[in-house]
């Protein structure tokens, strides 16, 4: 069984904040359920208010 899988087989969600598409990556490996965003910009960005 290979150890990699390419990028199109890889598992994908949809940015909380932005709305953008992004995929597994293996620093993400043991809290993928948990991952809502993707990036670090986009988790401050949900807090942040935007002004009137």
């Amino acid at each position: 069984m290979p150890r990699h899988r390419p990028p199109s087989q890889r598992a994908t969600k949809v940015c909380a904040v932005c709305g953008r598409p992004f995929q597994w990556r293996k620093k993400w490996e043991k809290v993928w359920e948990e991952v809502n965003h993707c990036s670090d910009r986009c988790r401050h960005e949900r807090n942040r208010v935007k002004p009137a």
